[in-house]
């Protein structure tokens, strides 16, 4: 096995779908990760938050995503358009339970002690899913851009088959059992 080191593999999704989860899958499998260790483990995400500071500036300095081929980073969805089109991505995209990740947002806000939206939860479903909806259209419409939709609880009920697909989906055959083995059920709290 090979990992192929021109393309960046990158996690995406809304805050709360489980890519935390997935860039540990991703990283059991052989691909390391981009991560920076600014934002520490807590008891929202016990494990690690694996992110990279510098994805959130990619718009105004996109110089980062030079040391990013052959690894994994992680973006929120709305980011994903800031990527340019200079380097071949592939993105799996986290998908979970709408009430699901508003529970768990607004659980992680109040250990947090800050406040929660002034948004109903029914309005920002809607927000979330026309986002969704807008990056899934948009992704497909870019050459250098490859991607895998994987639910969140698939992954947790059948984590032996959800692995198999991220392995093939991303050049790491024979990495299923590492990839299904870094999956954490305790972690699975905000339940519908």
């Amino acid at each position: 096995m090979t990992i192929n080191g021109s393309f960046i593999t990158v996690v995406s999704g809304l805050p709360r779908s489980g890519t935390s989860m997935m860039m540990r899958m991703i990283a059991a499998g052989g691909i390391p990760q981009l991560t920076d260790g600014v934002r520490a483990a807590d008891e929202d995400n016990p494990l690690g938050y694996a992110e990279f500071e510098a994805v959130k500036r990619t718009k105004d300095d996109a110089s980062w995503l030079e040391q990013a081929p052959g690894k994994v980073v992680k973006l929120v969805h709305v980011l994903l358009k800031d990527l340019p089109d200079t380097y071949p991505y592939r993105v799996v995209m986290m998908h979970r339970d709408l009430d699901e990740v508003l529970a768990s947002q607004g659980k992680m806000l109040e250990r947090s002690g800050k406040p929660g939206g002034a948004l109903p939860p029914e309005t920002l479903k809607k927000i979330y899913t026309g986002q969704m909806q807008g990056v899934a259209a948009w992704l497909a419409s870019k050459p250098n851009f490859s991607v895998l939709d994987v639910k969140y609880n698939d992954v947790l009920a059948n984590p032996a088959t959800e692995a198999g697909r991220v392995a093939a989906f991303l050049g790491l055959e024979g990495k299923a059992a590492e990839i299904a083995a870094a999956v954490e059920p305790s972690l699975y709290r905000n339940r519908k």
